[in-house]
């Protein structure tokens, strides 16, 4: 039986993830994400008094599902309908995470990965067969019983349709059938149990039908009917026990036998052979919902992951809305934050709202420390989290869907480089460009700046403008004035003739006093970077020579 929470067509299966998924996820951060979605808030009085404990299994989905993004509007839709519906419904994803986490636990006590090759022991098999059946049956009760408390409320196809389908696998006909076998059986895995102050021991009635033949033996032998009897227990040498013992022997089709080592040996392998044929019928039930517990729980974890992540937005004041799909070439949105940056330092960061139409290349330039890298950034993680599905720290966010995502930005050089940070930066951009195709967002942040500024202009003007020319959608904070000065002037004789070069250009927002506000807004490119506003916080005002 198939879950399909996380698609409605198919279970989770961890194929094309981004190619560089590495890169994006420590490029963005992503990792104090993952982190904090395996952490639940605790609110009192709409208030968060305390961070529980990471669930790494919930930290462990996330990193996965993540980085395999949604292909299609309708997939991002149904998505988001189920996390609005467990937001609304929080209890019941957390019924359903815990049922699946329980049995999950149970069944690797009794050996998941065990495959049984019929060599094993046969009363052994039996034992736990009877229990793995006790198991899921029981888990499927517990599911069956969080829906009918909570369906009510309910109002995505994923989940409506998840109830719909536990309904028709495990329905009220097939739990009564299974009971009465687990009750039947119940005789070779539990000897007796405590009720009322007394012990009831569970003796099995076998019930078989046949003829003797020559020499005495059986012949034409079938199994008619198999049960558990619950009997008071009383002591075997007392005249009670005796006279009850004797009387529940006789039928009018049966004969008793002298209790000889012979007989004993001979009942027990009929017990042990009745049991064993019985649950050879179970093994399709436990084939059948043995996948179904598993990716539940897995799918579970992604949705508990989706509300603990909009209760750290609650902690720290973030908006938060369900992003809106659209064309490739536009980017929208309001107030966006960067999310991971808010949860790391716990403030309600500056946001920015930019409307981005019809444009294919981004150019960010501007003041040091104006926040171009925490915007770039913003974009890429509301990106990432829009094509899981997940809602975004923004008041409204508009993107096009990219599967083709790329991140590149520099980094501190390391002992593990083998050659120079410039040799290191063209590699992982070859990397990129062999993989690009119009599906493509590739966020550049600071690229080429590890050599000089005329030769890191010239690098960046022929990559990016090659990839403008290509289709692939680009973002790029860059401080090389040179390289964003010969693209404005290319875009306003474009403009002149009138023809749209697709290109756009922002800046970091400064003061006249120097102060950085933090905010994107939409200019001609800097041609300073305002590196004596740094000098004059770190050193002081410069004394000019006379």
């Amino acid at each position: 039986m198939n879950v399909n929470l996380l698609y409605s067509d198919r279970e989770w299966v961890n194929v094309k993830k981004y190619f560089d998924a590495k890169s994006i996820v420590q490029d963005l951060g992503l990792k104090t994400l993952f982190t904090n979605a395996g952490k639940d808030v605790v609110f009192e009085n709409g208030t968060a008094k305390k961070i529980k404990e990471q669930d790494p299994y919930i930290t462990d989905t996330m990193s996965k599902v993540m980085v395999v993004p949604l292909e299609t509007k309708e997939e991002i839709v149904y998505r988001q309908k189920i996390i609005k519906d467990c937001l609304e419904n929080e209890d019941f994803i957390k019924k359903l995470y815990v049922i699946a986490n329980r049995v999950i636990v149970e069944w690797d006590k009794l050996g998941r990965k065990t495959v049984y090759n019929g060599k094993q022991d046969a009363a052994a098999w039996a034992v736990t067969q009877i229990h793995l059946t006790e198991l899921f049956a029981q888990g499927l009760k517990e599911i069956k019983k969080a829906f009918r408390e909570h369906l009510t409320f309910l109002q995505s196809e994923g989940l409506k349709n998840l109830n719909a389908r536990l309904k028709e696998e495990f329905s009220d006909e097939c739990e009564k059938r299974t009971d009465k076998l687990l009750h039947d059986v119940s005789f070779y895995v539990t000897e007796s149990e405590e009720k009322d102050g007394n012990v009831y021991l569970h003796i099995p009635k076998i019930v078989l039908r046949g003829k003797l033949g020559p020499g005495l033996k059986f012949e034409k032998v079938e199994l008619v009917d198999v049960a558990s009897d619950n009997i008071k227990y009383r002591n075997p040498k007392g005249t009670i026990a005796k006279i009850v013992n004797f009387k529940n022997s006789l039928t009018p089709n049966s004969f008793a036998a002298k209790m000889t080592p012979v007989v004993e040996k001979q009942i027990v392998e009929l017990e042990q052979n009745t049991v064993n044929y019985i649950m050879t019928y179970t093994k399709s039930f436990t084939e059948k919902f043995s996948g179904f517990f598993e990716q539940l729980l897995f799918q579970a974890a992604f949705y508990r992951g989706a509300v603990n992540l909009r209760h750290h937005m609650k902690r720290i004041g973030l908006d938060y809305c369900f992003p809106n799909v659209c064309d490739r070439k536009n980017l929208t949105f309001i107030e966006l934050k960067e999310f991971v940056m808010c949860m790391e330092q716990r403030v309600n960061a500056v946001g920015n709202t930019c409307s981005i139409l019809n444009k294919q290349l981004v150019i960010i330039t501007g003041a040091n420390q104006g926040g171009k890298s925490t915007f770039l950034r913003s974009v890429g993680i509301a990106q990432v989290m829009m094509q899981a599905g997940l809602p975004v720290a923004a008041e409204s966010f508009s993107s096009g869907i990219f599967p083709s995502l790329f991140t590149h930005f520099t980094r501190r050089e390391d002992s593990a480089m083998n050659s120079g940070r410039l040799d290191e930066e063209l590699g992982r951009m070859n990397t990129i460009i062999e993989h690009l195709d119009k599906k493509s967002l590739v966020l550049l942040n600071e690229s080429f700046a590890t050599t000089t500024e005329v030769d890191g202009s010239i690098i960046a003007y022929d990559i990016i403008k090659a990839l403008n020319e290509a289709g692939v959608k680009v973002l790029t904070v860059t401080h090389l004035l040179s390289f964003a000065k010969k693209m404005y002037s290319e875009s306003e004789k474009k403009i002149k003739e009138g023809a749209d070069s697709g290109i756009t250009f922002f800046c970091a927002e400064r003061k006249e006093d120097g102060q950085r506000t933090f905010k994107m807004i939409q200019s001609v490119p800097e041609l300073t970077s305002f590196g004596l506003d740094l000098y004059k916080d770190v050193i002081g005002s410069p004394k000019i020579l006379e």
